[in-house]
């Protein structure tokens, strides 16, 4: 059987005893959806690069606690990816108020930092983003796995580690919450993403 039609869960573990070609086709696999999902939060297309390496670094360094669901890493990835996603987001923050504090360079401006605020600001002006990051990160998670990555309400559960019936609530509210932060900021538009339900 070729390597490419064999599941994630057989691919892993032969991973796990050494097949570098199975991890290799692992990535190959889920790569593009992993950058995808990076993009959303991350400056750039190098920014999303460097965040699903750290994906699958992670992969490997956690690989004794990783879940699958139904013979699929996709969830876990996805997971991973919003984590270090959320990660980088605060390094870059601390990075931009370090040097909010330092003195004003007055020699010749810097266009290449000068282009990255400007596509971080455009990145916070996008209305469900913003929405998105209103939310607690634990409701933030599951709206992503569902809402935008298209994962069942079931799939969500088994790779958070949490019951059917809490992920249910904890997505009920998760809705309740992005549709209050989509109104009081004045976001009319809902053709971006739909809340809808999820089937199991």
């Amino acid at each position: 059987m070729d390597s490419g039609d064999e599941t994630d869960a057989a691919l892993w573990s032969r991973g796990l005893e050494g097949d570098g070609e199975a991890v290799a086709v692992i990535f190959d696999r889920h790569e593009r959806r992993l950058f995808r999902a990076a993009l959303r939060d991350a400056p750039s297309t190098h920014d999303a690069e460097d965040i699903v390496a750290t994906v699958f670094l992670e992969l490997w360094r956690l690989r004794a606690k990783v879940r699958l669901v139904d013979d699929s890493l996709l969830p876990w990835l996805l997971v991973t990816t919003a984590n270090v996603s959320r990660n980088a987001s605060r390094s870059r923050r601390r990075h931009h108020n370090l040097l909010a504090k330092m003195p004003p360079d007055q020699a010749v401006p810097d266009s290449g930092e000068e282009a990255l605020d400007n596509i971080v600001a455009l990145q916070r002006e996008r209305r469900i983003s913003a929405a998105l990051q209103g939310l607690r990160p634990a409701d933030r998670q599951i709206l992503i796995l569902t809402a935008v990555e298209g994962l069942s309400l079931t799939e969500s559960s088994a790779v958070l580690g949490i019951g059917y019936d809490a992920a249910k609530a904890r997505l009920v509210r998760a809705r309740h919450r992005a549709r209050k932060l989509l109104t009081s900021d004045a976001i009319g538009r809902r053709d971006e993403i739909e809340f809808e339900e999820t089937p199991a």
